[in-house]
């Protein structure tokens, strides 16, 4: 049975620095690639080590990690190969299609290596201020205004019962229609957490009560955000 090593990495371009230098070992590890997005996945190994030979990994795309592409995977673990799962941000299989891929790999008994590097999700939940002993990710929030609304409200309300710090994401080019009805929706007191391009020369991260938040909204520009909520 092959080994599955989980490659986190960078969530900005400029943020080579924050992974671990045993993440390139890894790499040069591996000899298959399983990737989320497979062009910005060979462009990172480029930027880790010029002297990767990307044309010497077999590469397969997981989209949705599909009937296809598992049985794929599962051919070249019960081969032996050494495999690389690698997300399009951030550490694979959180928030991330390769989940079903790790899935795989626990049936089959494998060996998984899962390696140290950014996570939003934690990263944001460090700097936030809020309870980090009890905490959900809750993904994308919906769509439509009126749903998004109702399930802001949950989410705030079970904040409150449990003493839990809400975490969720939105596409950068949303991020201006879900921070409008968090504004609408919230308690005043409640906490809110916004936190923009994680890592990066840029990077942002900020706690208010909602009622400060209506003082001084944000720009929000169309960038990666997450958000962090917090009721009392």
């Amino acid at each position: 049975m092959g080994t599955v090593y989980l490659i986190p990495c960078n969530i900005a371009e400029d943020a080579l620095h924050v992974l671990p230098a045993y993440v390139k070992d890894a790499i040069m590890k591996c000899e298959i690639i399983f990737a989320e997005n497979e062009r910005t996945a060979r462009r990172y190994f480029k930027a880790v080590e010029q002297k990767i030979v990307i044309d010497h990994y077999e590469w397969f795309s997981i989209h949705k990690a599909e009937a296809e592409v598992v049985a794929q995977f599962k051919s070249k673990l019960q081969a032996g190969k050494i495999i690389g799962i690698i997300s399009e941000s951030g550490c694979p299989g959180v928030a991330d299609p390769g989940q079903v891929l790790v899935q795989a790999a626990q049936e089959l008994n494998a060996r998984i290596v899962p390696l140290v590097g950014p996570s939003s999700i934690l990263l944001a939940l460090m700097a936030s201020g809020m309870n980090g002993q009890q905490f959900e990710f809750v993904g994308y929030l919906p769509i439509d205004a009126g749903d998004r609304s109702k399930k802001i409200k949950e989410l705030e309300i079970a904040s409150a019962k449990n003493n839990s710090t809400k975490i969720f994401i939105e596409t950068p080019y949303r991020n201006k229609q879900l921070l409008d009805t968090l504004l609408k929706t919230c308690e005043p007191h409640t906490k809110l957490c916004i936190a923009v391009n994680i890592t990066s020369s840029e990077e942002s991260i900020k706690t208010l009560a909602i009622k400060d938040w209506k003082k001084q909204p944000p720009a929000l520009p169309k960038q990666p955000a997450i958000f962090l909520l917090h009721a009392h």
